[in-house]
């Protein structure tokens, strides 16, 4: 019946579902520890796992088998012909009721009523004629072949020495597929560079050029980016310059201060699917090399941040004590790499200067003395004349406004009339008001200064930063700049140091190898407590391990980027989704023994003879070949439509009947990275599942037998010598 069905066939798979989805919440289960701002940017990916998991586990076990013993029923081809006429006759009558439906949303014109009863009526006419007829094609043809074509393979790989040949030939391809990684390896990129949804052009004149200079400046920088972007105005959606104030990149510290020198031009783009397959990337390089040219004018051109914020690509870090001699040293260090052509590098910048111009008012304590003003009362005028004094509030209604005194405009941008200003201050020695120039107390001396002093750890510090180009890697340059600054003679109580995304990338890489380390150890000891055994759960943590062999040769025969983030998450998936299928074909296996034991009387397994087990173990493969097919290629096409960035939008085809279909975008060079790891291991791990774990197990059971045998032999002794 449906309930006994329903009952036993829960209670057959219960524990290894158990198992399963334990095994694949250990494997994210460490991610939700993941530290710092990449963790904060990635935890809601294992959390939101480890919450639909959980869920799913008492959908599995609760939900699904009520469901499934009250409505499910098999769908099988009547061989009655008037029962095969009767069901097409309700299927074509179902349709013209959908449709009849969809009419009426026409005539009453609401589209999508219309829109939604006609696909409704198209997929009922599919379903009946097209797809019910495929699937019985599929059940009854293609797997019964299919199932005794793995019949023959298995037998052939279980006989005689195959199996040794099939183990040992798996840990060759395991090193085989390394080898391979290594002679074609892929690029290294820290996080996955998508398409700009904007691009900022940083413009910084020398310090001290007034916002009027700036301001001059960036309008020819203007007209130049409207030129470039002509072409393709159509995928712009606006243009954005700001001077002075919040103009520094948002992927570096703010710079205290107010900063008149710099500026900041942003193009912002269309969202990707209205882009006509424009690429924003050409875009951003045709800026660049047309900022070019401009003296005396650093222009850094750099494309939105994908992730958190991790620093530049390329960032140097100079340490010491003496900010003079970091200031100079710096300066030197770019000339010395910009002296070696390494290309990739688009403009070494370091982020403390010399030259800011500087005023500085120097005070003649003895004048002020003779004239009975005090420090505080000259530094107060001159700060009141420049930048203002708040002296009363002008109340209107609610709302209250500050009344502020300073000198005009004109008079406080000369340096003259400042100083001719006149500090206004009660004599402590007569009581009597009395005003004296600031020029008869102070004077004026013109210098310069760093633009800012930074530390790190108590330590000074400087950095020379920059981006990388277009079509180059930032791994790659870093590691050619590591190589030249080691020849580099470097001052004595000076450091440097290698940080920015660099240091990031090893720390998350870090912690993705003990976290995958973590979560193989934590699936071992589920798979111990699940089968009582330890040859079991390092069978299923060899299928892991070996799974990593078809994600080292799909990026190695692809050539797509390594994302170290990304394709690191996505082999820890990898290892949460490969053990399920072994887990449940073990289990099988080993349900499958037990049932001979008691059919045979015998409460110790090898009391069973050699080819009962082997029939066991094909059994199991044969049984378990279908859910360990349909769960690797149902897995495999729900992550295609994330690794090729395929949209469909479901509301706009009813509405619209406009899915708007199209393929790339942001979230396939997010997301695309750890899609395409997944996919390419559980290709290979469906074969090792149905062919390597069952050998892996025959060996096993082979080796446990020799060494019985032979541990009794040494038991027994003679009597008598």
């Amino acid at each position: 019946s449906s309930k006994d069905a329903a009952k036993f066939a829960t209670g057959e798979v219960a524990f290894p579902i158990i198992a399963s989805t334990a095994t694949t919440l250990m494997a994210f289960v460490p991610l939700a520890f993941w530290p710092g701002l990449m963790g904060e940017f990635m935890k809601y990916l294992p959390i939101t796992l480890i919450i639909v998991l959980t869920s799913s586990l008492f959908v599995a076990l609760v939900i699904n088998p009520v469901f499934t013993s009250r409505f499910m029923k098999v769908d099988e081809r009547a061989d009655d012909v008037a029962v095969r006429r009767r069901r097409r006759r309700n299927a074509i009558v179902m349709a013209i009721l959908l449709f009849v439906i969809a009419g009426l949303g026409q005539l009453i014109n609401i589209e999508w009523i219309r829109n939604l009863f006609a696909i409704a009526g198209l997929v009922t006419l599919a379903n009946f004629f097209i797809l019910r007829p495929a699937s019985f094609s599929f059940q009854n043809r293609a797997l019964p072949v299919l199932e005794r074509v793995y019949d023959r393979f298995i037998r052939g790989a279980l006989r005689k020495a195959m199996p040794y040949f099939i183990f040992g030939g798996t840990f060759v391809l395991l090193f085989a597929a390394i080898g391979i990684l290594g002679a074609n390896q892929p690029k290294v990129v820290f996080f996955p560079i998508p398409e700009p949804f904007y691009v900022n052009a940083f413009i910084e004149l020398p310090m001290g050029k007034d916002i009027e200079a700036t301001n001059n400046l960036v309008k020819e920088v203007e007209s130049n980016i409207a030129n470039t972007i002509a072409p393709y105005r159509h995928i712009v959606e606006e243009v954005l310059t700001q001077i002075g104030e919040n103009t520094s990149d948002p992927n570096t510290p703010p710079e205290p201060g107010v900063t008149p020198h710099k500026a900041r031009i942003t193009v912002s783009f269309v969202k990707t699917q209205d882009r006509g397959g424009l690429s924003t990337k050409m875009i951003m390089e045709e800026i660049r090399e047309n900022l070019k040219g401009y003296p005396g004018v650093s222009i850094v051109v750099d494309q939105n941040a994908a992730g958190p914020p991790t620093g530049k690509p390329i960032n140097l870090e100079l340490r010491g004590e003496d900010i003079n001699e970091l200031a100079l040293l710096s300066d030197e260090v770019i000339t010395f790499i910009e002296g070696h052509n390494i290309a990739g590098i688009e403009e070494l910048i370091a982020d403390v200067q010399i030259g800011k111009p500087e005023l500085i008012v120097n005070i003649d304590r003895e004048a002020a003395r003779r004239y009975e003003v005090s420090t505080f009362d000259i530094a107060n005028a001159v700060r009141t004349a420049i930048f203002g004094k708040e002296v009363s509030k002008f109340k209107e209604g609610e709302d209250e406004y500050p009344i502020t005194i300073r000198l005009d405009e004109k008079y406080r941008n000369n340096i003259t009339d400042v100083l001719s200003q006149k500090i206004t201050f009660r004599n402590p020695a007569n009581g009597n008001i009395v005003q004296v120039p600031i020029s008869a107390v102070a004077e004026i001396d013109y210098t310069s200064t760093f633009s800012s002093i930074k530390r790190k750890n108590q330590d000074r510090v400087i950095t020379v930063y920059s981006n990388v180009l277009e079509g180059f890697n930032a791994n790659e340059i870093v590691a050619e700049l590591d190589e030249l600054m080691a020849g580099y003679q470097m001052p004595d109580g000076v450091t440097y140091e290698f940080t920015g995304q660099q240091e990031q990338q090893a720390e998350d890489m870090e912690f993705l190898s003990t976290a995958f380390l973590i979560a193989i150890f934590g699936i071992f000891i589920i798979i111990v407590a699940q089968f009582n055994s330890i040859m079991s759960p390092f069978i299923i943590i060899l299928s892991v391990l070996f799974s990593t062999i078809g994600v080292f040769l799909g990026y190695a025969f692809t050539g797509k980027d390594i994302v170290v983030i990304f394709t690191g998450v996505g082999i820890i998936s990898l290892a949460g989704v490969v053990v399920n299928n072994a887990i449940v074909l073990i289990d099988y296996i080993i349900l499958l023994l037990k049932r001979k034991q008691q059919e045979k009387g015998v409460d110790d397994l090898f009391e069973l003879t050699q080819e009962e087990v082997k029939e066991c173990i094909i059994e199991g493969g044969a049984t378990r070949l279908r859910p360990v097919l349909l769960t690797a290629i149902t897995t495999v096409l729900g992550l295609i439509p994330l690794a090729i960035g395929f949209n469909f939008n479901f509301f706009t085809l009813i509405s619209e009947l406009d899915p708007h279909i199209f393929i790339g975008g942001d979230n396939t060079a997010m997301w695309g990275p750890m899609a395409w790891t997944i996919i390419y291991g559980l290709t290979f791990a469906t074969f090792l599942t149905l062919v390597v774990v069952p050998t892996m197990y025959w060996l096993s059971y082979k080796a446990n037998f020799a060494f019985r045998n032979l541990t009794k032999k040494r038991s027994v002794t003679p009597a008598t010598t």
